[in-house]
């Protein structure tokens, strides 16, 4: 069976004749002087059509306010130009790419646009596709471990061929239903590179005195390293990388200010032909994530969610009329607002072995007074209970939700008796096997002080159950790293990603398949390379999960995702592998009176979503 994705999008259709369209302003003079060409040669031959309630007018510059200078990648996430990407109802459509066709779920024909250019004005052709296939993905010096784990299904990668200048297939011998997702990532796949610029740091294209030299000249420290900094796309940092994306960044880091200007060869359009984006310029402003909602609120930002808590609505309410800015709630879809996720892969042998005991996890999650928890930070407005999908979800049942999440102190005590945990030091603390008292240390990343405050109401509870709980703030990277290294027992995080999933999407959040889940990095990161890092399962539970992931990415009908997927949910509420407290919290959106095109309500979400991504910022504009 054949099936087209260009069916099915609405939006993307020929432009209407752009011989009259309106010219940016911003490029006018250059066009005018001949040093870029005119529009109707700087767009595809049918560009991505976005249908809009009301034409824009170009001009302005958007501030934003970010809380790293690595968050110059953001731009690639709210800039949202995939191959093909969700829409606002989620569905998957062609945006770069002009039609993808799929054959029996594994063969898949990817079709571009005829006379797409990158951002420095170079086509963009299947040759792109095939330098990052045959001389990335295959080269032993950039993947030593052969072609990457996101492309192999079953541990076997596709095949690669180039039709011609437009088009390329990759055909796999069985099924493959992440792929596409996988290309409308916030963070996505790249199967694609510019070829043009990354020849020269390439030891295949370049002779070794001339590699040797460029790569002293960036301080690198072989071709190898020169060629990931020069072409890291996501990354974003490196002014001189042509892009695909609306805006493209102007600043080279290190830097407190990025300004992104736009892509002079975007391949969106309006339904009268201008092209998009129309706004000029994004500036990204570099401030301490915990200054955020003061800045916001003193309007120094025209689009802000980001290091924004449902905590700082009221403040931020107070400031709307001064500061010219409207405050909205949009929904959410994790799992779970706030999660506590124990670390299974834990190196301290005595606490890995108790944190691999569901009714120790189950203990810790009925100790948890959630509706407390409701009341003081959330108004009561959200949702108590487990990590696990939310009841938009066709997914949803309340036993999921509910499992092990009732506040009931004599349960969980009893619980613990049963582990043998009935020895306690004179401050009343339980000890471990070896006698240490329990005391436990969560860890956060240190950009919301929300989870402070959960964890600050939770520590009660539990040291009447003889735990006690010690916050400890860290950077990111640093959280990170401790958590997959095994050094953290407990850290705090969202739930899972996407909490309304149909059964057509991916279950891996709840399988370990992943690094970057918390709850057990190393046999996620075993799964990730295919077992030459990390840790093996040695959890039946787990190894059961990773069975029923297997299934489903075999599975030929909707019936049997189902089941699969119920399977794997019943299995993660009844083990309480993370420890969800809330879910449904809003997440405020300040938006400046003047920003128009922007959604009053909308979905809040990394993936699916790109948080801003889904909602084209590149159709915002800014009335006078």
């Amino acid at each position: 069976m054949i099936c087209s994705l260009v069916l099915v999008l609405a939006w993307i259709l020929p432009a209407a004749p752009r011989a009259a369209a309106e010219e940016p302003p911003l490029l006018a003079d250059a066009v005018a002087a001949g040093t870029l060409p005119p529009m109707a040669q700087r767009l595809p031959a049918e560009p991505s059509v976005a249908h809009l309630a009301k034409p824009g007018r170009y001009g302005g510059t958007l501030r934003l306010l970010m809380g790293r200078s690595k968050d110059t990648r953001m731009m690639v996430v709210y800039g949202y130009a995939r191959l093909v990407g969700y829409d606002t109802h989620f569905d998957l459509v062609p945006d770069i790419l002009a039609d993808v066709q799929v054959e029996d779920g594994r063969i898949f024909t990817l079709k571009l646009r005829k006379g797409h250019k990158w951002s420095d004005g170079h086509p963009f052709t299947s040759e792109d596709f095939r330098y990052f296939w045959e001389d990335v993905a295959n080269d032993p010096d950039l993947s030593p471990t052969g072609v990457p784990a996101y492309l192999r299904v079953n541990g076997k990668p596709p095949t690669f061929e180039v039709i011609d200048e437009t088009t390329v297939r990759y055909a796999w011998e069985d099924p493959n239903p992440l792929f596409l997702p996988l290309l409308a990532g916030a963070r996505p796949t790249y199967i694609y590179m510019p070829a043009h610029y990354l020849k020269p740091f390439h030891k295949k294209y370049v002779d070794e005195a001339t590699l040797q030299q460029r790569v002293e000249a960036d301080k690198q420290r072989n071709w190898v390293a020169l060629q990931t900094n020069m072409g890291h796309m996501y990354k974003n940092a490196n002014p001189d990388l042509p892009s695909l994306q609306p805006w493209v960044l102007e600043t080279p880091p290190p830097s407190n200010r990025f300004i992104f200007k736009r892509n002079p060869y975007f391949h969106r359009v309006d339904d009268a032909g201008r092209q998009l984006p129309y706004i000029d310029e994004v500036h990204m402003t570099v401030a301490s994530g915990g200054l955020i909602p003061t800045k916001v609120g003193t309007g120094d930002s025209d689009l802000q969610a980001r290091h924004l808590s449902f905590s700082n609505y009221t403040f931020l309410k107070k400031g709307e009329k001064r500061n010219g800015y409207h405050v909205g709630l949009w929904r959410t879809a994790k799992g779970a607002h706030i999660a506590i996720f124990p670390n299974l892969n834990a190196e301290d042998p005595v606490w890995r072995d108790l944190l691999r005991k569901a009714d120790f996890r189950r203990a810790l999650s009925l100790a948890i007074n959630r509706k407390e928890v409701n009341q003081v930070l959330y108004f009561g407005l959200a949702l108590e209970g487990a990590n696990t999908v939310q009841p938009q979800s066709p997914l949803y049942k309340k036993e999921y939700a509910t499992a092990w999440t009732a506040f009931d102190m004599k349960k969980a005590g009893a619980l613990l008796d049963g582990l043998g945990l009935t020895q306690r030091d004179p401050a009343g603390l339980r000890l471990l096997p070896d006698g240490r008292p329990m005391e436990v240390i969560v860890e956060t990343a240190g950009e919301d002080s929300e989870q402070a405050d959960v964890l600050e109401l939770i520590h009660d509870s539990w040291l009447k159950l003889g735990i006690k709980l010690h916050t400890k703030p860290l950077q990111r990277e640093v959280f990170r790293n401790r958590v997959f290294a095994g050094s953290t027992l407990f850290s705090v995080w969202f739930g899972l990603e996407n909490g309304v999933p149909t059964a057509d999407l991916s279950p891996q959040e709840l399988a370990p398949t992943d690094q970057q889940q918390l709850q057990w990095p190393k046999w996620g990161q075993y799964y990730q390379t295919n077992g030459k890092a990390g840790e093996p399962p040695d959890l039946p539970e787990a190894e059961t999960l990773l069975a029923l992931n297997n299934d489903w990415l075999s599975a030929r009908t909707k019936e049997e995702r189902t089941r699969i997927w119920h399977d794997m949910l019943k299995i993660n509420a009844d083990q309480v592998f993370s420890i969800g407290v809330v879910s449904g919290v809003r997440q405020p959106v300040v938006v400046n009176t003047k920003l128009r095109n922007v959604p009053k309500e909308g979905v809040y979400n990394w993936d699916p979503g790109a948080h801003f991504g889904i909602y084209r910022p590149d159709t915002f504009w800014f009335a006078k």
